[in-house]
């Protein structure tokens, strides 16, 4: 299935069912109005979710929606437009030592073995067509492409094996960092508030059934096989693939994230940033690019964003038909200030 969230009446939106090339899209407001609902009653809805999914193409009675249209007009919401909790790890260690290379730092080998993890804020999620708002460009405003897994109730303790059957939903996540409000930031020994704006998501959620072997393959279950494609400022930034050089699988973090609590129904957990050793594939962030020409010429040239630049992050399937659809924002000074 693949599942959306149109914005209002309330914070959380209506639910939205979606065909497989993004084109029609149907409410399902009788059966779950919000997505965090469906969530949290996933085992008594899922059939009928499916079977609604499935009459879009063969036949329903339900008025069909233009979901380009409300995407182009902005009207689509983050598909969990907030989650109850928002953690990111850092599973592609090739970033994290590009990052330690570049202050003449290694990476410790506990890394290798314990994730990374940070718990961020997760109250209000941007959608797909949404301008990232900020006080300053001087923030150091950038943009982190990666691939999140939003997820059932998980116990205390789980295994990546019993997180593996907590998964619902695999999305796409534009995690909005500042990075020159970072290091203070993390000078401090406490973590990131200031340092991290809020996230965009791809215009849809897919359960992983739609990904067939490409998340679940020789590469490791809980990966997936699929090359991210990032645009900035009009030009190709990248494309790695989410599946090589990662560490730790989405499996993995959700079983590090329930080391020592529970987790709950829209919980959202992201793979942080999509890195490749092959450097050809170019980058899902602004910083990781800066820092490899910090190594190799002495100087960063690529400039964060600035107020009117665009970012485009997208992923396609292998006959070239996007999956999740395109997270497109543009930075803007914020109008509430």
């Amino acid at each position: 299935m693949k599942l959306a969230s149109l914005k209002g009446p309330t914070r959380d939106g209506t639910l939205l069912l979606v065909d497989e090339n993004l084109s029609r899209a149907v409410a399902v407001s009788d059966i779950a109005p919000t997505m965090q609902y469906a969530l949290e009653h996933w085992h008594a809805l899922e059939r009928q979710l499916l079977n609604e999914f499935e009459a879009i193409d063969s036949g329903t009675d339900r008025p069909i929606i233009d979901f380009q249209k409300l995407l182009a007009e902005g009207k689509v919401a983050a598909p969990l437009p907030r989650t109850h909790q928002w953690l990111d790890g850092s599973a592609y260690l090739s970033h994290v030592e590009r990052v330690r290379r570049a202050r003449n730092d290694t990476v410790p080998e506990s890394f290798y073995t314990n994730p990374l993890m940070y718990q961020g804020g997760g109250d209000a999620m941007l959608g797909p067509r949404d301008d990232i708002e900020a006080l300053s460009e001087d923030w150091g405003v950038d943009l982190e492409g990666e691939v999140g897994v939003i997820i059932g109730d998980v116990k205390m303790g789980a295994t990546a094996a019993e997180a593996a059957d907590a998964v619902r939903l695999v999305v796409l996540i534009n995690d909005i960092s500042y990075r020159k409000l970072i290091p203070a930031e993390l000078a401090k020994g406490f973590g990131f508030v200031n340092g991290k704006g809020q996230n965009a998501l791809s215009p849809v959620a897919v359960t992983p059934d739609e990904l067939g072997g490409a998340w679940s393959d020789e590469k490791g279950a809980g990966k997936l096989d699929y090359r991210l494609v990032c645009h900035v400022r009009g030009e190709w930034f990248g494309n790695p693939n989410c599946a090589d050089d990662m560490t730790f699988s989405l499996y993995d973090l959700i079983a590090h994230a329930a080391k020592t609590r529970p987790l709950m129904a829209g919980t959202l957990i992201g793979s942080g940033t999509i890195s490749n050793h092959d450097k050809t594939t170019g980058y899902a962030c602004i910083m990781e690019k800066r820092l490899v020409e910090q190594v190799e010429s002495g100087a960063a040239k690529e400039e964060f964003l600035k107020f009117g630049d665009e970012i485009e992050i997208d992923m396609f399937d292998h006959h070239g038909e996007t999956i999740f659809g395109a997270i497109k924002n543009k930075l803007v000074r914020t109008h509430n200030a």
